[in-house]
């Protein structure tokens, strides 16, 4: 597994950070106060193509090489982990209808969520359905030539703002995936604000009273929307979100850094005490092994080998994790001024909280790794 950067990650990774450090992170405190990204953000993004990176180039997409993918990530991440959410759903909603959708719904909605004129969310999580989402309750009924969906969608990222959702319903078959424009009759939307952390992900409850949707709005076949369809998803969200950690806790890293060798105390900068050393050090490896980690899941999505799917959990898994311990140190590091309002270290640690949650918990993922690990160790036996 080659390990450097090429040329053009080395030149497109600054273009990332500097878009990141440009574009973003002057607005990333008023994102988090006003629980929203400002308009003009979202018209960056598309303007820099963003939206577009792991699509097609067929349909206008570009970035198709994962690293490049998650690289754009890491930046997003490390500036804002809201206006990453927005990124990361847009990219989870995209990639099932790249795997599963028709020709016909490839062509119409893949150029338009390339060029960034609509957005996407995926849209599975109820009241009732979270981790287990095979007990999704929002049901889907065909009547003629079109589908009936009735149900609640809850928390779902960017539900206050996406023009279009990716959906998890149930038919008499089983869990079923619908494309559903947010402008569709009977579809409202009830914006879910004071969360802890992520406070611009712009969520919101989603209220479904027999929206009517064509025939051709269903993505994949019936019955296969959990196990095929989401999944694809799912996976997607968890490749991204293990590089935005990444991003997060290489930003903690770096203010702690400087601010350790800035800030005095005894008539010493603090970075000379030993355990300020200690733990700065340990931040430093941590982010280096989680950044390796995804660079082993990019390596695994670009061979296509058939660990890539549990690389990209772990990945997630240990990026997270990675992140709230790093987070936290950052806050000892800083002191009071870490707790201030407006502290970048604050934020990120609010922020940390929810990457151990969404895109599959920490505990969902320790079981699911367990599990897949075992079956790969049973197939090589079988070998």
């Amino acid at each position: 597994m080659r390990l450097a950067l090429t040329e053009e990650h080395l030149r497109l990774r600054a273009d990332f950070d500097r878009f990141a450090r440009e574009k973003i992170l002057p607005y990333a405190a008023e994102i988090d106060e006003q629980e929203q990204v400002p308009r003009h953000i979202i018209e960056d993004l598309a303007q820099a193509g963003y939206f577009a990176s792991g699509l097609p180039e067929d349909f206008g997409g570009i970035h198709e090489d994962p690293v490049l993918h998650g690289l754009m990530h890491e930046a997003m991440g490390g500036a804002s982990a809201s206006v990453q959410g927005v990124l990361n759903v847009h990219h989870m909603a995209a990639s099932p209808i790249m795997r599963w959708g028709t020709a016909e719904q490839k062509a119409l909605w893949l150029p338009r969520l390339a060029c960034g004129s609509h957005t996407a969310a995926f849209a599975i999580t109820e009241p009732r359905a979270g981790s287990d989402a095979a007990a999704v309750e929002t049901q889907a009924e065909r009547q003629g030539d079109e589908w009936v969906l009735s149900g609640v969608k809850k928390w779902i990222t960017c539900g206050a703002h996406a023009d279009v959702f990716v959906m998890l319903a149930r038919c008499p078959k089983g869990p079923t995936v619908f494309i559903v424009p947010a402008d569709s009759p009977g579809l409202k939307r009830r914006p879910i604000t004071g969360l802890l952390g992520c406070r611009g992900y712009m969520l919101a409850e989603l209220v479904l009273d027999q929206v009517r949707l064509p025939a051709n709005a269903l993505l994949g076949a019936q019955g296969f929307g959990l196990t095929h369809i989401a999944s694809v998803g799912l996976d997607a969200g968890r490749y991204n979100l293990a590089w935005a950690c990444v991003g997060m806790a290489e930003a903690c890293l770096k203010d702690s850094k400087d601010y350790a060798s800035k800030r005095t105390q005894f008539g010493s900068q603090i970075h000379e005490f030993q355990l300020i050393a200690q733990m700065i050090t340990q931040m430093i490896v941590s982010v280096r092994a989680a950044r390796l980690l995804c660079w082993q899941a990019a390596h695994a999505r670009q061979e296509q080998t058939e660990s890539a799917g549990l690389d990209a959990m772990i990945a997630k898994y240990y990026a997270s994790t990675t992140l709230n311990d790093v987070a936290a140190k950052a806050l000892q590091v800083h002191g009071a001024v870490g707790v201030a309002a407006g502290s970048p270290i604050q934020r990120h640690l609010r922020d940390a909280r929810i990457m151990e949650i969404i895109e599959t918990s920490t505990q969902v993922l320790e079981l699911m790794i367990a599990k897949l690990d075992r079956a790969a160790e049973m197939e090589d036996w079988d070998d």
